[in-house]
């Protein structure tokens, strides 16, 4: 552990190393159970996010846009856990609460990139069901391969370079000690605030950016699904109207878990009688509920992916019927 010091000549050492400390005191009995839970969420996320990527590659009824802004949300959520779980284990298992200062900064980068990426995935998902819904018969000439390319393609380049101006900030900042993270990863408030000079500027520059990122997503999902409301009210049959609402109800589901679940995180850090291990723990929660969650949703709620586990899992044949897709 490297922490700034000043010597007797007045040289300033700087913090080359954090120490994460997610559990200061009453969590740490709980190591072993801790670390059993991290590596059931980390399977069950790999696999079922790995799942549906061979399950759309090998089943020709799948490729769809669909599907295949399914398949890059799928694997964002397995580089969101990835990015964190494998540290936490590091900690609970082995007792290696140390990180290097780029390790650390890398860490958070790609925890923030990967977070940003999803709010604009889930914009562009909503806007291929705002066409699907609304414009049925303009769909095929509106999402061709060529338009999913550009909105994938932009869609990354937003999401990681989003980040970029921040982390590039709090990177440059001097960190002179204390170096102990009180968090289960290197999360930007939490390490931001242990730097030795005036941190506002970096800290209101990321606030801003995340309100941006949060919120501007959030708006343009909202007017689609209004959209599509009103849209799907104006269909004469029951049945039709079934079906539309089945079609983008995984996507709805998804886009609620994902925004409230957040929401729920900022009014913790705006309660200030809140236990820091209770933040910290809930917080750590919310970064692997949606990745966990996108896979079950989109398995219990859609019928095409219902039936390509029955084909392929399950090796059992597939009775022809409507799609809700």
């Amino acid at each position: 552990m490297n922490q700034s010091k000043q010597n007797s000549n007045g040289t300033v050492f700087t913090v080359t190393q954090f120490k994460i400390n997610g559990a200061e005191s009453s969590l740490e009995q709980f190591y072993t159970e801790l670390s059993v839970s991290l590596v059931i969420v980390y399977l069950l996320v790999i696999t079922g996010n790995l799942m549906i990527i061979l399950l759309v590659a090998v089943d020709r009824r799948l490729h769809t846009p669909m599907y295949f802004f399914l398949c890059h949300l799928s694997f964002l959520d397995i580089v969101v856990v990835t990015a964190i779980i494998p540290k936490m284990l590091a900690i609970t298992v082995m007792k290696d609460d140390m990180i290097s200062f780029s390790g650390c900064f890398l860490q958070m980068y790609f925890f923030l990139g990967s977070q940003c990426t999803e709010s604009f995935l889930l914009t562009t998902m909503a806007y291929d069901r705002y066409v699907a819904i609304c414009k049925p018969l303009h769909y095929n000439t509106i999402i061709t391969n060529r338009m999913c390319a550009a909105l994938i393609s932009i869609t990354w380049f937003l999401g990681f370079f989003g980040p970029v101006p921040a982390v590039t900030y709090a990177v440059q900042l001097p960190y002179c000690g204390p170096n102990k993270v009180i968090y289960w990863f290197c999360d930007f408030p939490n390490v931001v605030h242990l730097a030795c000079s005036d941190a506002s500027f970096v800290i209101n520059l990321a606030f801003a950016v995340a309100m941006a990122i949060i919120y501007i997503p959030f708006f343009m999902i909202l007017c689609s699904y209004i959209k599509i409301i009103l849209s799907v009210f104006r269909i004469a049959t029951a049945d039709g109207r079934r079906k539309a609402f089945l079609t983008c109800s995984a996507h709805m589901l998804v886009v609620l878990t994902y925004f409230f679940s957040n929401a729920v995180v900022y009014l913790l850090e705006m309660v200030g009688n809140v236990s820091s291990d209770t933040r910290v723990l809930i917080a750590v929660f919310n970064c692997f509920l949606t990745p966990l969650a996108n896979p079950i949703i989109y398995c219990l709620r859609n019928k095409e992916i219902k039936d390509a586990i029955r084909k392929y899992i399950l090796l059992k044949k597939i009775v022809p019927s409507d799609s809700n897709t």
